[in-house]
């Protein structure tokens, strides 16, 4: 690539996200609606990108097409038309396989995704209990209420997740404390937690949980976005979880790298209603394979890859750990999302910048506690693990307070 365009490119990213003469991105990406700045470079021009910033690759737009094309180079792409056929029947069918459920059907988000399947599963019923740090109960713009007349009930306030104590305690207040009962439908577990780094729900406080919903008959769905996260550092497999559920909602695009798009699973009695429920709510698209093709091609071969990604990202951590003034740690239960510590001796501008321009690798800011969000993915199988070791230790060098 000319040296000349790389630079104004830069300058020009750097002028746009408003990071120049800071150290790279935005911090917390997970607890902060912010706009992610698009990454600079295509795979075609320099070494693949090495992020620590998100779940997935983070595909420039022409490295999303070259992706496709490769794939259709392997398996000929196959179209679908309105949804049905081709590569997204494919991926409905092998995530049905893959959670043990009876069908999956595409939807255009997860937001949607969520709230189709709670509206579904409530049926007549108005409450849904939901965790108070959920993605349903803090990021889908009161849709509960709005559109589908749920009433939500948060649970587990400041902690990371709740537990059957937590939601028995909640029940106990709403029939207590309430004339008029409007009855609850279906209670909502987040699995890995976003707005708590990440941390995944150990499976005895979803087993506990959902032998007592069984028993007092409500329903039960899974905000499983990233359900893949937490079944590789969790040891408990996608099947296994789901298996509690009524309805489980993946996402397509935090580290299957799609453009867009989310999967719900189900009983055939609910995912059946869900097309004319997209049609209805304007969720309907006439073609879907950009997002799907995508989707299908990580999924394939996702668990082995992933035992990988931790192996190496455990190496890495042990090697940064040993250069002086940095320290990264794992979090209890907690997925790919790590602590960076950066002592007062160590310039994190200097440290990020050197292993962005040079390395191309990408390291966020620390957040008001002096923490950076050090996420793993599959970025880091993209290069030899000592090449990104290698320039850990050169930028911590040069990171090296006088």
């Amino acid at each position: 690539m000319n040296t000349a365009r790389l630079k104004s490119q830069r300058r020009d990213f750097l002028k746009y996200c408003g990071l120049s003469g800071l150290p790279l991105f935005l911090p917390q990406l997970g607890t902060a609606q912010t706009s992610e700045p698009p990454p600079l470079f295509d795979k075609k021009d320099v070494k693949s990108p090495v992020n620590f910033l998100y779940d997935g690759l983070s595909f420039t737009p022409q490295a999303y097409l070259d992706q496709l094309k490769l794939i259709d180079q392997d398996k000929p792409l196959q179209g679908d038309f309105y949804g049905v056929g081709g590569a997204t029947k494919a991926l409905e069918e092998t995530f049905a396989k893959l959670t043990g459920k009876e069908k999956a059907i595409y939807l255009p988000t997860g937001t949607m995704a969520n709230q189709l399947a709670i509206k579904l599963l409530n049926g007549s019923k108005t409450k849904v209990i939901v965790p108070e740090n959920s993605h349903i109960f803090r990021d889908e713009a009161d849709a509960a209420q709005s559109v589908h007349q749920k009433r939500l009930i948060p649970v587990g306030k400041e902690k990371a997740f709740f537990d059957l104590d937590d939601l028995k305690a909640t029940l106990n207040y709403l029939d207590q404390n309430e004339v008029f009962k409007s009855g609850l439908g279906t209670v909502v577990i987040e699995n890995p937690v976003r707005r708590a780094d990440g941390k995944f729900v150990p499976l005895e406080t979803i087993k506990s949980i959902a032998t007592y919903c069984r028993a007092e008959g409500y329903q039960l769905h899974l905000d499983g976005a990233r359900i893949h996260l937490a079944a590789a550092y969790s040891g408990v497999s996608v099947k296994d979880y789901a298996s509690y559920f009524d309805t489980v909602y993946i996402s397509l695009y935090k580290y299957l790298n799609a453009a867009g798009g989310a999967i719900l699973c189900g009983d055939a009695q609910i995912i059946d209603q869900l097309s004319h429920q997209i049609k209805i709510y304007g969720g309907t698209t006439y073609q879907t394979w950009t997002n799907t093709a995508m989707a299908l091609h990580y999924l394939e071969g996702i668990d082995q890859r992933w035992k990988k990604v931790v192996a190496q990202a455990g190496l890495l951590m042990a090697a940064i750990n040993q250069l002086e003034g940095l320290s990264v740690s794992a979090l209890e239960q907690g997925t790919n999302i790590h602590h960076l510590k950066v002592a007062k001796s160590i310039s994190l501008k200097a440290l990020a910048n050197h292993l962005y321009e040079e390395h191309n690798i990408w390291l966020g800011r620390a957040n008001a506690e002096g923490i950076v969000r050090f996420t793993i993915n599959e970025s880091l199988l993209s290069r030899d693990l000592d090449s990104i070791i290698n320039a850990w230790k050169a930028g911590w060098k040069i990171a090296q307070k006088s």
